[in-house]
């Protein structure tokens, strides 16, 4: 995940802003379907800090980042949260998780790294460990504010996830118009 739009303060100051009015409750208690309460879960690309706090309220949440700016903004208005700084690619961690979810992170990869991202996943879930993850849909790939962007379709979600888990749920919903987005829930096989 190339790039440094989110690695100055300025620009993770402007990514708050206009994340603000962003609400991933719907995202949540889907999720909530499939993964019971207290589970130790790892949100990947924690960025501001919105959606961990819901997800702290119901599972044993740690966030991560990649960003440096982002991971001292989540110490700073989160003291008593885990926070690791880990890369969405390598999952360079020891630790073991229930479950995993990540709201429109993994497309600023390219497939070749979301293959590695899937496949480092289910190295670091416990068995019938859940993931929970959003994409943006569409085809093709752009380059927005520096960032690669890579949409996804069910069948591409569907071929590059089914290797390592079962799908449990994949769905079309908006975020800002009717349908751009994915939802993927799938448990470790």
């Amino acid at each position: 995940m190339k790039g440094e739009y989110y690695m100055t303060k300025e620009s993770v100051e402007e990514y708050i802003k206009l994340a603000k009015e962003v609400n991933s409750l719907q995202l949540i208690e889907k999720l909530k379907t499939y993964l019971t309460p207290n589970s130790v879960l790892l949100e990947i690309g924690s960025g501001p800090g919105t959606d961990w706090k819901v997800l702290n309220t119901i599972y044993e949440a740690i966030g991560s980042d990649n960003s440096a700016e982002f991971l001292k903004h989540l110490t700073n208005e989160n003291p008593t949260g885990e926070f690791l700084n880990l890369d969405v690619i390598t999952l360079s961690t020891d630790k073991k998780f229930d479950g995993m979810y990540s709201n429109k992170v993994m497309h600023h990869l390219k497939n070749s790294e979301l293959a590695k991202s899937i496949h480092r996943q289910h190295n670091v879930l416990k068995a019938n460990g859940i993931i929970c993850h959003s994409f943006w849909k569409g085809e093709g790939s752009e380059i927005f504010k520096g960032l690669f962007v890579n949409y996804h379709t069910k069948t591409s979600l569907k071929e590059n996830f089914q290797e390592y888990f079962e799908i449990l749920l994949l769905e079309e919903y908006k975020e800002f118009e009717e349908y751009d987005s994915i939802l993927l829930i799938g448990k470790k096989k």
